[in-house]
């Protein structure tokens, strides 16, 4: 039985601490986010009406015609009406089937389903430039350390306002913002392609990945001091989330750049060498 849980948080605190940061960061600027229907999405587009006003937040929908329920889709539209907030909704499916034609190459359902991701970042990143807006982002602590996101794609963004909060922590603040319990507590999927669900593509609940996380991350014990407080039995999840942790560390920062020695910039020039 574990014996250690994810500290208790006063989301009070949390939601004046988050909206304190989007007006800093926005500094008078509107604000564009997607709205899947899910709880990530619908906590940011809570909270950034809070700190911000309906008029200074655009949501955009992005469904994909044969891959996103009809149910995400209506929530999605509820909730950004119910905070009477500006929205359009794009469906994504041509411009996704149109990468397929132009390469010619199609089947690899990663590729397809992270070209998908990195469609709707572009969507975003134009009405963001349209309106002189900057991009929020939907990623949570969970995501981002495990490195559940696709590259440049729901990675892109200009501010992470979740970023700092465990997928159970998001849950937990949605309840206070009055989201609606449906969306509180439906089960996460990025919709890459049909009945994609994060927890069955991670091969554990977010529950159990939070927990995990705590004691790898923020108490930096070993995968064996680890195994004592979850028990023998978690040995293979606790694997998990530590190789995917250091796997994806990459998706954490910017890309790597060259350094150039001082040699190669002496205004010397080295021929035949």
């Amino acid at each position: 039985m574990t014996v250690c849980q994810i500290p208790a948080m006063d989301y009070g605190v949390v939601e004046r601490e988050i909206c304190r940061f989007l007006r800093k960061e926005a500094n008078g600027r509107g604000v564009v986010l997607g709205v899947s229907g899910g709880v990530d999405s619908a906590v940011v587009a809570a909270l950034a009406v809070e700190a911000l006003g309906n008029e200074k937040v655009f949501a955009l929908m992005m469904p994909e015609t044969g891959t996103t329920p009809a149910a995400d889709t209506k929530d999605a539209l509820e909730l950004v009406e119910k905070l009477g907030i500006r929205h359009a909704t794009i469906d994504i499916a041509e411009a996704s089937q149109k990468i397929i034609e132009a390469t010619e190459r199609s089947g690899n359902r990663l590729a397809e389903g992270n070209a998908k991701a990195r469609i709707r970042m572009v969507f975003l990143y134009y009405f963001a430039n349209l309106e002189g807006r900057i991009v929020l982002g939907s990623g949570d602590r969970s995501e981002l350390l495990i490195g559940y996101f696709t590259k440049y794609g729901d990675g892109g963004a200009d501010i992470l306002p979740i970023g700092g909060l465990y997928k159970s922590q998001v849950r937990g603040l949605a309840k206070r913002l009055g989201i609606p319990e449906r969306i509180a507590v439906k089960k996460s999927s990025p919709r890459l392609w049909p009945d994609h669900m994060a927890e069955k593509e991670l091969g554990l609940g977010y529950d159990e990945i939070d927990l995990l996380l705590h004691l790898i991350v923020d108490k930096k014990l070993s995968p064996e001091q680890v195994l004592r407080e979850v028990g023998q039995e978690s040995r293979a999840n606790v694997e998990k989330i530590v190789f995917r942790v250091k796997e994806n560390a990459h998706k954490r920062k910017v890309p790597p750049v060259a350094k150039i020695s001082a040699r190669a910039v002496n205004g010397k020039t080295h021929l035949g060498r």
